[in-house]
């Protein structure tokens, strides 16, 4: 699953409460479930608007084909373009070639604070109404926000909504997919010595209705290697708030145990790695557990994930 180098061989032996799979129900939301995107721009018309008035297509950039938020430029011809691609073109206007200068085109920022829009996420059930210029921050934080891919091994770029993503997950990255609330997994990697930056693996659980994702990889942090294991939440952070996790690990007499709750895959995998909310166990420990003679990591994972009341 890793992208090149060595990667991780995962043995389940699982404990599940119910360890099939319902590949019938996964294929029907799939069906049912809106479709994923490649990208949030193109919901719903331009940005979520579906209105024909001219306003809205000089508020256009002809670069970047975005809504053009303050400031916004012009050439001494009246092209305008947006402030990010200024500098993308090197300050040559797009459309003449003409140096860009400095000028703002404060009649167009003037006509858009008279503009009321709908959500871009209309489509996705935002019905809300917003100034023109407070509408890109409720975007930021639309609720009805479609949410990322959260397979870490590649730059993937889909996004959709919930049963579209597990679709996703399991058919194009072929993520193991099981059912129930608790979990015993063993990993093994013949190398542990090399710790390649990013080599992981994911498995996704549904357990009380909701989807949950298992990260375990190897990293550098700083100049240690270190192993750690988390989870994340398939859906916003206030619903994420509502359950809580405990992870274990350990041989010979001596463990270490993890209890938290699992991160929103609103915030990204890298995010939620980096800011170590999770089970680290240093590679000379992970080597410890493994038992033999430290030429095999051989580590046995269990977990348990509940609901609060």
């Amino acid at each position: 699953m890793a992208p090149g180098g060595s990667i991780f061989k995962e043995v389940l032996e699982s404990h599940l409460m119910s360890s099939d799979y319902e590949t019938g129900k996964a294929k029907y939301e799939s069906k049912t479930s809106s479709t994923v995107m490649k990208s949030c721009v193109g919901l719903n018309g331009k940005n979520g608007l579906s209105s024909k008035n001219g306003v809205y297509d000089l508020l256009e950039c002809p670069v970047c084909k975005n809504l053009m938020y303050p400031p916004i430029h012009q050439c001494p011809n009246g092209h305008t373009l947006c402030s990010n691609c200024k500098i993308e073109v090197h300050n040559l206007c797009p459309t003449c070639h003409h140096d860009l200068e400095n000028i703002r085109c404060l009649a167009l920022e003037k006509v858009a604070e008279s503009l009321e829009l709908p959500c871009r996420y209309q489509s996705l059930g935002c019905h809300d109404i917003f100034p023109y210029y407070t509408k890109l921050k409720h975007e930021q934080n639309c609720r009805l926000r479609p949410f990322s891919c959260p397979y870490a091994g590649a730059e993937c770029s889909v996004m959709g909504d919930i049963p579209s993503l597990v679709s996703h997950l399991k058919d194009d990255h072929k993520v193991d997919m099981h059912n129930g609330c608790t979990f015993n997994h063993r990993y093994v990697k013949a190398n542990p010595h090399e710790v390649e930056n990013a080599t992981w693996m994911l498995t996704v659980f549904n357990s009380f209705g909701r989807y949950f994702c298992l990260h375990f990889e190897a990293f550098q942090l700083g100049t240690a290697p270190v192993y750690m294991a988390f989870l994340r939440f398939m859906g916003d952070d206030n619903e994420a708030k509502k359950f809580s996790y405990s992870l274990e690990v350990g041989a010979s007499g001596r463990k270490l145990i993890w209890q938290g709750i699992p991160r929103s895959i609103r915030d990204s995998h890298r995010k939620v790695r980096d800011s170590q909310d999770g089970l680290i166990i240093p590679r000379s420990l992970a080597l410890y557990f493994s038992g033999g003679d430290g030429k095999e990591l051989k580590l046995r994972i269990t977990g348990r994930i509940w609901k609060e009341d």
